[in-house]
């Protein structure tokens, strides 16, 4: 569902407007979460993902979130970010509104891993990381 918000950008969930190469670009280039993905895996985690939303200025994508779930119980976000030059005009918030709150998974339990920006976050009822989440780092990878 396409949303106008402040400053005249657009939140959407058509995953036909997904730019997976600008995706790929920030994710790969400018994260610290998953430095070097390959872009063919960047594009099947947008196909298979169960929702995306993206920001949008015209028609530049200036922010993506993706989410997975078993569709009964929980929910996991991934891959959220805004460019660096956008932030600072509630871009984000909005972007996690409309993932968290707007779509289908609304009333499902959600999970990230994060280093950063748990203020924005607990704006929607995450809780401070917790000592009871285990992860598995991929293989081959040092964090």
């Amino acid at each position: 569902m396409k949303r106008e918000v402040a400053g005249g950008f657009e939140v959407d969930d058509d995953r036909g407007r997904i730019d997976v190469d600008a995706v790929h670009d920030f994710v790969s280039n400018h994260s610290y979460w998953a430095p070097g993905r390959p872009r063919d895996e960047q594009e099947r985690l947008v196909r298979e993902a169960q929702r995306v939303v993206g920001v949008y200025d015209g028609d530049r994508q200036i922010g993506f979130a993706r989410a997975v779930s078993d569709g009964a119980s929980v929910t996991y976000l991934a891959d959220v970010y805004v460019l660096p030059e956008y932030r600072g005009r509630g871009l984000g918030v909005e972007l996690v509104r409309e993932m968290i709150e707007n779509g289908p998974y609304a009333d499902k339990r959600w999970i990230l891993h994060t280093a950063d920006a748990h203020s924005l976050y607990a704006k929607f009822g995450f809780g401070p990381p917790s000592e009871r989440v285990m992860e598995r780092p991929r293989r081959g990878v040092n964090p």
